[in-house]
């Protein structure tokens, strides 16, 4: 593993309430159709990097955004996330290679899809934890 470690979503919530950041590696119309993570109840507030644009193509300035947009500190543990937990291993990775401290969460946002398509068996949203779609 190139990054610190995998975390489960309440894992995750719990190390942000310890400090560490949420950076959310989504699409601009995920975070707009699907909602995104509230971590106002944590004393960070998420970032939102796209590491790909639509159509899944790289975005190449990922990490000059975390760099302007992330912590001064790079031993501040980040966490990232997306819809299922596997474009954020690979800003995980990035972010690490770039002397990050970096973890996954696993599941994403929206977690695995149920045998009928439909995203409802795990990830951020359907354990409960705090977003902005008023179901929480």
């Amino acid at each position: 593993m190139s990054y610190a470690g995998d975390l489960t979503p309440e894992e995750a919530w719990a190390k942000l309430e310890q400090g560490a950041i949420l950076v959310d590696v989504r699409t601009e119309g995920e975070w707009a159709h699907i909602g995104i993570p509230d971590t106002k109840a944590t004393d960070n507030d998420p970032l939102f990097i796209q590491w790909t644009f639509p159509g899944g193509i790289p975005n190449p300035e990922f990490i000059t955004d975390l760099e302007q947009q992330g912590p001064e500190n790079r031993s501040t543990e980040l966490l990232f996330l997306c819809r299922s937990g596997q474009r954020s291993i690979a800003a995980a990775t990035a972010a690490t290679q770039a002397g990050f401290t970096s973890y996954n969460v696993l599941e994403g946002f929206e977690g695995e899809p149920d045998r009928y398509g439909e995203r409802t068996v795990n990830g951020w949203k359907n354990r409960g934890l705090p977003t902005n779609l008023g179901k929480n």
